[in-house]
């Protein structure tokens, strides 16, 4: 009997690539300079997530806020890899904070701090723009960079 195909969650799946990107961008920083080895590898990151974005909502077949609230619960914060608290969800609006996100946890640990932004938070409103181009995602701030919590807002537009 064939077995299923294992799952990776999101989180696992980051870790298994954070070393090896960061590898990469580090080795084009020696050769271009720190600031445009970051520019072409959040470039490429967030055109992977647009990409995401889109197969997610075909895979979940639509594209509303509601289910963009369960990918966020479902994907996003599987295995509570993010601690939300939610403030508003409406058919037009999704606001929550993050509280803890073992994201920023793991590149900490494994040395890549510096990374975190491009590798992980600089996919989020490509993400979004892929899974519908009418929601807008605003954040102002990240755990990753420092602050006590990433203010996640999003927002239909008509």
């Amino acid at each position: 009997m064939e077995q299923p195909p294992a799952t990776v969650s999101h989180l696992k799946r980051r870790e298994i690539q954070a070393p090896i990107a960061a590898c990469l961008i580090r080795g084009f920083a020696k050769a271009v300079g720190t600031d445009k080895a970051l520019a072409v590898a959040t470039a490429a990151i967030q055109a992977d997530a647009t990409v995401a974005g889109e197969m997610t909502a075909k895979r979940y077949g639509d594209k509303t806020m509601a289910t963009l609230a369960r990918v966020v619960r479902e994907v996003w914060a599987e295995n509570d890899a993010i601690v939300i608290r939610v403030s508003e969800e409406t058919e037009r609006s999704l606001r929550f904070d993050v509280t803890r996100c073992r994201y920023a946890e793991m590149y900490e640990r494994l040395g890549l701090e510096d990374l975190g932004v491009c590798l992980s938070c600089s996919r989020d409103d490509a993400f979004t723009r892929g899974f519908n181009p009418r929601i807008r995602l605003t954040r102002t701030q990240t755990l990753m960079q420092g602050a006590p919590f990433c203010d996640f807002r999003f927002t239909l537009e008509p």
